[in-house]
């Protein structure tokens, strides 16, 4: 289902067509808007270039969050190992004093 929503970014009206609902796309319009114009109060800026420079911030910000995402996929899977490596030494260790307490029974 299309979801159909206007939306105010930098003064101008847009409408906005998704599959998305109107309070996620409205979220997303909203980030779009305060970084524009978070660009736009650090001086005499056109209108297309405050759109520009907060793209780029905006994929900036982006690439930052990915690469933090892998960093972390890399912690969880380096401590998924070593919790793996940790049970395999309990389950030995559980085996060892399995044996040592057959041996003390006989």
């Amino acid at each position: 289902m299309q979801n159909k929503v206007t939306v105010t970014i930098d003064d101008q009206e847009y409408t906005l067509v998704a599959s998305e609902d109107a309070a996620y796309m409205k979220k997303v319009a909203a980030h779009v808007d305060a970084k524009i114009r978070e660009v736009r109060q650090g001086g005499k800026v056109s209108a297309t270039d405050a759109a520009v420079l907060a793209a780029l911030n905006m994929a900036d910000e982006y690439f930052k969050g990915l690469e933090h995402a892998e960093n972390l996929r890399a912690q969880i899977k380096e401590s998924l190992e070593e919790s793996k490596r940790l049970n395999m030494e309990l389950s030995e260790a559980k085996r060892e004093i399995f044996g040592l307490q057959n041996q003390k029974k006989k």
